[in-house]
């Protein structure tokens, strides 16, 4: 209960009044009696990622519901730590432990509510089809490796540490992308992701997200259990994530 008191404190600060105005101005959120349940204690996140981590409408805050519980883990201490930089997401989760994280992750992850269809495209066919190549097959001649040897071949991710990329706004895929190019994002080491976009041009960027962001969600949209098989002259790639904290969550509900 610390810990819950201290997140809605942190609700207080001037970065968070938008979710807060939010959460006063939501009949729903409002008529709600309060419930000690994780559902409850992440309407703050909710105010911003959508109802049940969904994505928000604008496509700038992506979608949390059903990603791998690592992998939420993960960038939850990478704002945390600074490898990767919003002021907002900082201020609610700076005084939140480790072990309490991984249970905000653990719950957005075993959400199961439907993916919107994909927004109509605007991309040419020559840009559309090198998005394609680049996720597909890579470019062994620079070393680049094809997007579903790490993201798997559905492209839904790999539980537990890799997230899935479809249902993804362009425009998201670019800012993310593009903050690896300019190191304003950053992961554990080794630092898979880093290593590959510096080997892509802007217009490889571009094109990927471009392809992406146009594809139907398959029927299982659910992470792949394991990465697909290598092919032939491909290299396994060394990728870093956070251990899993120490103390677990039935020994921090007994303090």
């Amino acid at each position: 209960m610390t810990t819950t008191l201290s997140f809605l404190r942190r609700l207080a600060a001037p970065g968070a009044m938008a979710c807060i105005a939010w959460l006063a101005a939501s009949p729903a959120a409002a008529a709600a009696p309060f419930e000690d349940t994780m559902a409850q204690r992440t309407l703050a996140c909710t105010a911003c990622h959508g109802p049940q981590g969904r994505a928000a409408a604008d496509g700038y805050y992506p979608r949390l519901a059903g990603k791998p519980a690592g992998y939420l883990y993960n960038q939850l201490l990478n704002f945390r730590e600074g490898r990767r930089h919003y002021g907002l997401m900082t201020q609610l989760i700076d005084p939140l432990s480790d072990a309490y994280l991984l249970e905000m992750a653990q719950y957005f992850s075993s959400l199961e509510v439907p993916y919107p269809a994909p927004l109509p495209g605007t991309a040419s066919a020559d840009v559309l089809r090198l998005g394609r190549q680049l996720v597909s097959e890579g470019d062994a001649s620079r070393k680049v490796p094809a997007c579903i040897q790490c993201h798997g071949q559905a492209m839904t991710g790999v539980a537990p540490h890799i997230p899935g990329l479809l249902g993804l706004p362009r425009d998201y895929l670019n800012a993310q992308l593009g903050a690896w190019k300019a190191g304003q994002r950053q992961a554990h080491a080794p630092d898979c992701m880093q290593e590959v976009v510096e080997r892509l041009s802007l217009e490889d960027i571009n094109a990927v997200a471009s392809w992406v962001a146009t594809q139907p969600l398959p029927v299982n949209t659910h992470p792949a259990s394991a990465p697909p098989a290598l092919v032939a002259g491909s290299k396994a790639i060394s990728c870093g994530s956070a251990p899993l904290p120490a103390v677990t969550l039935e020994s921090k509900a007994k303090k």
